[in-house]
Parts: structure tokens; sequence; C-alpha cells
């Protein structure tokens, strides 16, 4: 399988990229720097806000992992969501399945969304409802569209490789995951599609 990830030296993105390769698959990891990237990797320096590189990659790919997100620096939410824009559109309409990085201020308790509650951290509000309108727009998408979005549990950071951890689908589960099992259950959802065209999540 071919595997492309955006934001591929990222937290997550480059535990999905070390996933991938440790399961054989061929890998392009894309990063806007040009980060060196693991051996076994080709590495593209390129934008997901540049239209021309979006379509020839992920159109040379089978599955594509969105790891990216928007500015937490105060930077314009607007390029990130251009970004993914970008991506749909060059998915649409072909084979290649798209998984989106969400985020656990998406998933929902008794109706409500946890970044609506009133416990959640301000200073995580603005990018979480950035990263829901994602899921708006994938979830209001044709029937064209092969995407996935999986939501970490409360808090996702470094940690270790277990393979063991919970599925969920619209309310979290647990209360955290390391960015390795994040990538397990990423690379499981390519290699056994269970969740075409909806989101799920993940927590120990």
């Amino acid at each position: 399988m071919k595997v492309a990830v955006y934001g591929a030296s990222g937290m997550v993105g480059s535990r999905i990229v070390a996933e991938a390769v440790a399961r054989g698959h061929e890998v392009i990891g894309v990063t806007r720097s040009g980060a060196e990237l693991p051996v076994g990797v080709q590495g593209v320096q390129a934008s997901a806000n540049d239209v021309a590189s979006v379509k020839e990659i992920v159109g040379d790919a089978d599955v594509v992992a969105v790891a990216l997100g928007p500015s937490r620096t105060g930077g314009d939410h607007q390029e990130y969501l251009d970004a993914v824009d970008n991506l749909i559109a060059a998915a649409q309409g072909t084979e290649t399945r798209l998984l989106v990085v969400g985020g656990a201020g998406g998933l929902s308790i008794g109706g409500q969304r946890v970044v609506d509650g009133p416990e959640f951290p301000a200073e995580y509000k603005a990018e979480s409802l950035t990263v829901a309108k994602v899921l708006d727009t994938l979830q209001a998408s044709d029937e064209s569209l092969n995407w996935t979005m999986l939501h970490p549990s409360y808090v996702i950071a470094p940690g270790e490789r277990t393979g063991t951890f919970r599925l969920g689908l619209d309310e979290p589960v647990g209360d955290h995951i390391s960015a390795e099992d994040f990538a397990v259950a990423v690379l499981d959802e390519f290699e056994k599609p269970a969740h075409n065209r909806r989101r799920f999540t993940l927590g120990y």
C-alpha cells in the first residue's frame, strides 16, 4: 500500500510514518520544511496549500493521512481549512482514502460537543472549533469521497506503543492515548477499513 502522510515530521505524523514503514508499506512523507525523515521514506517538500502538488501526491497514493492542524500561535486558521479543502478536492471521486486527524473537542457527550462544554480549556477552543468545521465539511461531502476522521482522547502525547486501546465512535474513550498507539489505529484502519465516511476515536 502506498501511504502519503501530510505533516510527516510532526508529533502525530512522524509516528504514522514510523508505523507505516514498520508494516512494510511504501511511504511518502510530506513536509513544508523538507525535514529529514526515516530511512525508507520518500520525503517530499510541499504544502497542502499548493493545489498542483496536492493533486499529484493524492493521485499517487492509496491512502492519505492528514496530520495537520491549525495554528496554535495566533496564525490564520483559514490556511489550515484551505489545505484540507485542497486534499478533499483531490481525493473526491477517486479510490484514494483520506484519514484526517481530528481532536477531542469535536467529540460529543450526551449530544453536546466537548468543545462547547464549560470545562473545555479556553486556550484550545479556537483550534478545536476549526477542526470541528473540517468534520462538518467531511460529513456534508457526497458519497464519492472516502473519508475517515480519527479523534484522539483528551490528551495525546509521545509515549509507548502498546497496541492495546479501546475504540469508540462519537463519545470520548478514556482520558489519554499515546501518539504511537494513535498511529497503530491509523494503520489498522488503512489496512482493514471499518469506519468509511464516519469518525471514530480511541483511548485507554
